[in-house]
């Protein structure tokens, strides 16, 4: 049996705020040296799956250059499969921008059923996890079920935000409602189906007829076909899994890697987790630097008097002299200057934090403290305070700073008007 898999990359991702500012959220940097869609891809690989589509959208460039031909994953074939992205294209007929996650589905279905699959694994391409999708598709089988669909038990108070799943004693799929406000369960969708090409095609065909779908599979695909009583069976997950598609959810899968003992194991060689990598120095720690419980990547600097603590650090990261980085993410080729405080905070690429400057958590006070956030290629002034919860947009320089302290919850962005690609 020939399975397809299709990853739906296309999502602008607007609530991970500055990080999707430039990039769509499959291409957000992860664990230092990692993407989100790493881990959906080396789930591919690792199960024998080497047929792969990327439906993209939202500023696919980063994407496009971190997949390039597949190379990592070893996917740069043509006979066996191998990856390939496609974007939304003016076809002679109706087409549009991908209205819902079915309708991009539907609009590359011609190139979907090219290679003739008896089974379509449609996956979403902004979740950290570790899944064997051989054994969901033996499972599929040996459940004789039309679509197989992934759950997984998350906290009730959190379960509004996914799909609801209810199920009976042989896992036959008995009700499914789409993020509602009083969730019966806490059982969810996790965003891994496994349908019967015949199917599915018949299912998003008369989806596009209704001028009233949304065209989402969520919302109205699994509904109708439960409604319809076809053979949907759920397959419970157990293992770590979190859909990283907010800023505090970014920040808390980071901070699950840095203690002593991960829920995920990267450093597990039966399951490798590839990615595109740089070629970079080792990593250089100075006499006199500190680090307890944090990733360090390739090319980092930590010089003499630098404190890192409960934190990950992307290629070609500099903490200078005297500079102190707790419980934040600091992303490729950024510096922090020296005796500058970064505390529960998110840096993106190429930034620069002045001297002495404070980002983030800066005095201990009741509950936790909000994210701070600075965006792409932006600087933080000498002595300057970002306190906790206030986000810096992409491209900040000093003249665009009205006073030395960026308020809790102030979002502020570059004055220059700039047309970005």
């Amino acid at each position: 049996m020939k399975t397809r898999a299709v990853i739906l990359a296309g999502g602008e991702g607007s609530r991970l705020s500055t990080l999707t500012a430039k990039r769509t959220k499959p291409a957000v940097p992860f664990a230092g040296k990692y993407r989100i869609i790493d881990f959906t891809l080396s789930n591919c690989v690792n199960s024998g799956i080497f047929d792969i589509m990327i439906l993209a959208q939202y500023r696919p460039h980063s994407l496009i250059e971190h997949i390039g031909a597949g190379g990592p994953w070893d996917l740069n074939r043509d006979f066996t499969g191998g990856v390939r992205i496609y974007s939304p294209y003016k076809a002679r007929g109706s087409s549009d921008w991908y209205l819902g996650t079915a309708d991009a589905v539907q609009q590359n279905f011609r190139f979907i059923k090219d290679r003739d699959p008896d089974y379509v694994l449609i996956l979403s391409g902004d979740h950290i996890y570790e899944m064997n999708y051989d054994a969901m598709i033996s499972y599929h089988e040996a459940h004789q079920s039309e679509l197989t669909i992934a759950t997984i038990s998350v906290p009730i108070e959190e379960a509004s935000r996914f799909g609801i799943i209810g199920f009976d004693d042989n896992f036959r799929i008995t009700s499914f409602i789409e993020k509602p406000a009083n969730p019966a369960s806490n059982q969810v969708n996790m965003g891994v189906y496994l349908f019967n090409t015949e199917l599915l095609d018949r299912a998003l065909w008369e989806d596009r007829q209704n001028p009233a779908s949304a065209h989402d599979f969520g919302k109205n695909i699994i509904p109708r076909l439960v409604a319809e009583g076809r053979r949907l069976f759920a397959y419970p997950f157990s293992n770590y899994w979190v859909d990283v598609g907010t800023v505090s959810s970014y920040w808390q899968a980071h901070m699950d890697l840095v203690v002593p003992t991960p829920p995920i194991d990267l450093n597990d060689r039966s399951w490798v987790i590839h990615t595109r990598t740089e070629e970079r120095p080792p990593v250089r720690i100075d006499r006199g630097a500190s680090v307890v419980d944090s990733m360090i990547t390739d090319g980092t600097i930590l010089r003499a008097g630098s404190i890192v603590e409960r934190s990950v650090l992307s290629p070609g990261v500099t903490v200078e002299a005297g500079a102190i980085v707790r419980d934040s993410i600091i992303l490729t080729d950024s510096v922090i200057k020296a005796g500058a405080v970064v505390e529960r905070a998110i840096i993106d690429k190429r930034c620069v934090i002045g001297e002495n400057a404070k980002i983030g958590k800066i005095l201990p006070g009741d509950g936790e403290p909000a994210i701070a956030m600075i965006g792409k290629k932006s600087e933080v002034p000498a002595g300057y305070i970002v306190e906790p919860g206030a986000v810096i947009g992409t491209d900040v320089v000093e003249s665009d700073y009205e006073t030395n302290t960026v308020a809790a919850d102030q979002y502020l962005q570059t004055k220059r008007l700039a047309y970005e690609v």
